[in-house]
């Protein structure tokens, strides 16, 4: 006949259970994390690398201050995307779908920005034909937002 567990065995395994929980959360909060910085740091150099095919922002020069919030505001970005790809199984299994995903979501703000006045290319820019979108910021999200989290799912198998 078989024993029932005891009371202090079922209390171990809740324990166990929720050191497990924490331990998750963790990790999966520094995953967000590494995403969040690895991206804004590979925003800023490409931000900084790219300025230069523009003619300006919202008709004035462009500043560091300016680089620095649009990097910020593409990590965020970035961040955001990359939850359904650290959470859901589906997505997981086609991360690529990030790269679609991120190519979309920059045509969308460059087709915005530049409807707006808020940014202009320069004669510099190589521009995709149909789109009307330059290459660089078109590529920006989708390919520096998988890179960011194919960086942050790598260390996390090297941990």
């Amino acid at each position: 006949m078989k024993k029932p567990k005891s009371y202090s065995f079922i209390l171990c395994d809740k324990h166990i259970l929720a050191r497990q929980r924490r331990r998750r959360y963790t990790l999966n909060m520094k995953k967000i994390l590494y995403i969040f910085v690895f991206s804004f740091l590979l925003n800023f150099v490409w931000e900084n690398l790219h300025a230069l095919l523009y003619a300006g922002y919202q008709g004035g020069k462009i500043t560091e201050f300016i680089l620095f919030r649009a990097s910020l505001g593409d990590a965020v970005m970035i961040t955001v995307l990359a939850l359904p790809f650290l959470f859901i199984a589906w997505f997981q299994k086609r991360s690529w779908l990030m790269i679609v995903i991120g190519i979309v979501l920059a045509i969308l703000i460059e087709w915005y920005a530049l409807g707006a006045g808020r940014w202009a290319y320069n004669e510099y820019m190589p521009i995709i034909p149909f789109l009307g979108t330059g290459l660089t910021p078109t590529i920006q999200l989708g390919l520096l937002g998988y890179l960011s989290y194919w960086a942050a799912v790598r260390r996390e198998k090297n941990i």
